[in-house]
């Protein structure tokens, strides 16, 4: 990439203009895991944590996050976001959760921030509704796996 796309001929920050792309479909997969202790695991899996429905909370975070995403990184275009869906996988020999979160949109810019802010929120609403029977949850791998739509295609991650 031979110019940044983010900053003006002065240095200043911009937004990128997208005015002239055409809309395509676009999606985007993010993961990340959570670690815990067995315990803790456990007890999200039998919904016995003290402050609800762990994993519901944790979707509804995410998917909140999603929609408002660019309130909350810089420059990040508002988009219409068609779908959003977040998966819990509970991993037991390791003692954690695993998200997977997939964004839909039809546009002219890509969803990739929208679903790694969902997945990014919902571990963290995992640690704070686990935080007070486990400090030693671990937020990990938060990481972008798969995405597709406008000119680049598909680009396949993991």
């Amino acid at each position: 990439m031979d110019e940044l796309t983010h900053i003006d001929e002065s240095g200043r920050p911009k937004m990128v203009d997208v005015s002239e792309k055409l809309d395509t479909q676009r999606q985007a997969v993010a993961k990340g895991v959570v670690r815990m202790q067995a315990a803790t695991l456990e007890r999200i899996k039998k919904g016995q944590m003290a402050k609800g429905d762990v994993l519901t909370v944790a979707r509804l975070a995410g998917i909140m996050a999603a929609k408002e995403t660019p309130h909350l990184i810089p420059l990040c275009h508002p988009l219409l976001i068609d779908d959003v869906n977040i998966d819990f996988k509970l991993d037991e020999k390791n003692s954690a959760v695993e998200i997977t979160t997939t964004v839909k949109s039809t546009g002219k810019t890509g969803v990739e921030m929208e679903a790694l802010t969902a997945t990014a929120v919902a571990a963290l609403t995992i640690y704070d509704m686990g935080k007070a029977i486990d400090r030693g949850m671990k937020l990990e791998n938060i990481r972008l796996v798969k995405k597709s739509g406008g000119k680049s295609g598909t680009i396949t991650l993991e």
